[in-house]
């Protein structure tokens, strides 16, 4: 038997054999020279045949390994290569980001964020904190429901209303105050609007008394990776120091976007249209 799969024995509740089973199936197809078939997968796991002929149908099932045309030989899927790509992306995210939220941080005394969605929800990944009392108010690691934040609605401008049905199968949205789009379609007509716009700025969307000015952030493919955004009190801006915090937010939020290959016209961030027209 493989030494590296657990005992059958083992007291560790926690370990899941079926998953481990599954890796290990990856790691043996990752460190063989060039393809390997169902029966010498078997032999190396010390596992029976069965097993390792659905373990193989799940990871082909779900792309992380391919099948020859032979119908016998598996190598590495398409899905361990994005993988690495996503595990590489989220390290370059938050190392990258780094000096960009300070710079906005020092230039205007802001908090500013770096935030990334998962499923329906938005998480903070990096934060240059401001000497203000804004800045304890999130710190990194904190969610909050996707559709109710400016920040949210940045990073899920691109979906379609399909996709945005899939997310929220029940319809209806939790609302969290009147500003809080109340079903799948209202958010999409949102969204919609977004997309015209090189940032976001909305005043008391998420919190009553704080306004958030936040631009997205696009990796190599075009996708939206995250979106950096600063908050700050809902108090009137001069329109001078209103432009220079928008444009800073942008020119920041697509120098990230640079640093992730990300080469699209929209890099730039135009910032040529009236501000009036931004405001959410």
């Amino acid at each position: 038997m493989n030494p590296l799969l657990p005992q059958e024995n083992s007291q560790d509740k926690y370990v899941v054999p079926g998953l481990e089973r599954g890796l290990r199936v990856l790691c043996e197809v990752g460190q063989a020279q060039g393809a390997m078939n169902a029966p010498e997968l078997a032999r190396r796991l010390g596992v029976p045949r069965t097993t390792v002929f659905r373990l193989l149908a799940t990871l082909e099932r779900m792309g992380f390994v391919h099948r020859a045309d032979n119908g016998r030989d598996y190598s590495l899927g398409m899905a361990v290569l994005r993988l690495g790509f996503e595990y590489l992306a989220s390290l370059e995210l938050t190392q990258l980001g780094a000096p960009l939220l300070e710079r906005v941080r020092n230039e205007f005394n802001l908090s500013c964020h770096l935030v990334v969605r998962d499923g329906a929800d938005i998480v903070y990944v990096a934060k240059a904190a401001a000497n203000t009392p804004l800045a304890s108010s999130v710190n990194v690691g904190t969610r909050l429901p996707a559709h109710a934040t400016v920040l949210g609605r940045v990073l899920m401008a691109d979906m379609s209303l399909d996709e945005l049905r899939e997310l929220y199968p029940q319809g209806s949205l939790p609302v969290v105050n009147a500003f809080t789009p109340r079903s799948v379609e209202q958010l999409h007509a949102l969204l919609v609007e977004d997309r015209r716009r090189p940032y976001l700025l909305h005043e008391g969307f998420f919190e009553s008394g704080i306004s958030t000015l936040a631009a997205p952030v696009r990796e190599q493919g075009g996708a939206i990776a995250a979106a950096l955004g600063v908050a700050m009190p809902a108090v009137p801006l001069e329109a001078g120091r209103l432009e220079r915090l928008a444009g800073s937010v942008c020119e920041s939020a697509a120098e990230l976007s640079s640093l992730l290959n990300y080469r699209g016209q929209d890099a730039a961030y135009g910032l040529d249209e009236k501000l009036n027209g931004m405001v959410a």
